[in-house]
């Protein structure tokens, strides 16, 4: 008998404040905006995406796209999806070596 696999999924797996938190720093440390942008798509459809696209004045499927790998979001939307999400984007000076 075959083993079947379902496909992961990250967003089945955001379910408390502290998990997006970790997962938002570890897709950070990457340092690939596109990670990060795909990261806050996955927290999108974890919480409502649909719900999140009529907030942030967008369309599901446009919102949908700007943030998967393959998107290239302006900061204005990553700035917006994150306030509509209850995150703050913040900078901070790197570790001098």
């Amino acid at each position: 008998m075959a083993t079947r696999f379902r496909h992961f999924d990250a967003a089945d797996y955001l379910d408390s404040e502290e998990g997006i938190k970790l997962y938002l720093e570890a897709c950070a440390e990457d340092g690939d905006p596109g990670l990060i942008a795909a990261a806050l798509g996955d927290i999108a459809r974890a919480r409502n995406l649909s719900a999140l696209a009529r907030e942030v004045g967008m369309t599901r499927a446009g919102l949908y796209k700007a943030l998967s790998m393959e998107g290239n979001p302006s900061f204005a939307t990553v700035s917006k999806v994150a306030k509509a999400l209850g995150l703050e984007i913040s900078v901070r000076p790197l570790p001098r070596p």
